[in-house]
């Protein structure tokens, strides 16, 4: 296979909104010269990112970890929840019922033994995505997701693999946590994907060695301008997040790999740079922090 030109650090195939068609998504990537690593978000999404990554000798991967929304009980969408999930449904108008009107998130306790194992694949590049996200709270979530992060954290270090933090409206704890493990960090530590924080907070994440990921929201908004044209390029990577949040022209459709293509386009033009110069450096930041 030929060298990749542009790297989608965060993606989703394995997840339920691809059921039908991930093999024809990935080769739709794969056409483009992407590619790409799936974001293990609880036990079943992880093992299927190994699972679709040991299909493809290269240009696959995986990342496997513990999303801090999976830490108790909660909404989530129907897109998200892998094919094996399918088996506890009785038939199929109980999964569609369940498609239109979302899915409660399985409550999860992190496992470190068996995410430390299947983390040891060798086409897992990071641990994660882990982190904090306040956006909906519980009466006791800030305490059970710092937990499970922690834990996360001392997994990388362990298996001496990057981190893939989410965060959502918990900057400030985020870097708290961070800083009071700042000694087992690795070098470098990882990357802070769909980036949302203020200029103050990419500064502090910047000075710890972290990278930053931008997906389809910034070709449609402008409130992650400042942060793209404030991080070097050296820390910047590119991500879907598919099949969220798909970037124009291809808005509230469902999002894949193969449209990275317009978001290095929108990061050329706020860098005031070229898109081939961005479709190389932001593919050798993937390559160097993932060891591919």
């Amino acid at each position: 296979m030929p060298t990749p030109k542009l790297f989608d650090v965060h993606t989703h195939t394995q997840f339920i909104a691809f059921r039908d068609d991930a093999a024809l998504v990935i080769e739709r990537a794969f056409q483009q010269g992407v590619w790409l690593v799936n974001v293990g978000t609880q036990k079943n999404t992880s093992e299927d990112a190994v699972k679709i990554a040991e299909r493809y000798a290269e240009g696959v991967y995986a990342t496997v970890g513990l999303h801090p929304i999976h830490i108790e009980k909660s909404y989530h969408d129907s897109q998200e929840l892998g094919v094996p999930s399918l088996s506890s449904f009785s038939n199929s108008r109980e999964l569609e019922n369940k498609r239109s009107g979302g899915f409660t998130s399985r409550e999860e306790k992190f496992d470190y033994e068996y995410y430390k194992k299947l983390a040891s694949h060798s086409k897992v590049v990071a641990i994660g995505e882990c982190g904090l996200d306040y956006y909906r709270l519980g009466p006791d979530t800030r305490e059970k997701q710092e937990k499970a992060f922690i834990q996360q954290i001392e997994l990388a270090h362990e298996l001496k693999k990057p981190l893939m933090i989410h965060c959502r409206n918990a900057f400030t704890d985020l870097i708290k946590t961070l800083d009071s493990k700042f000694q087992i960090l690795n070098s470098p530590p990882g990357i802070v994907h769909f980036f949302s924080g203020t200029k103050e907070e990419a500064r502090k994440l910047l000075d710890m060695g972290f990278s930053f990921s931008f997906g389809g929201v910034i070709t449609f908004a402008r409130d992650y301008n400042e942060a793209v044209k404030h991080i070097p390029l050296e820390r910047i990577l590119l991500e879907t997040d598919a099949p969220y949040v798909a970037p124009v022209p291809y808005r509230g459709k469902r999002n894949e790999s193969a449209y990275i293509v317009e978001i290095a386009k929108k990061i050329a033009e706020l860098k005031k740079l070229s898109f081939e110069e961005i479709a190389a450096k932001t593919t050798d930041n993937a390559r160097n922090l993932f060891e591919i």
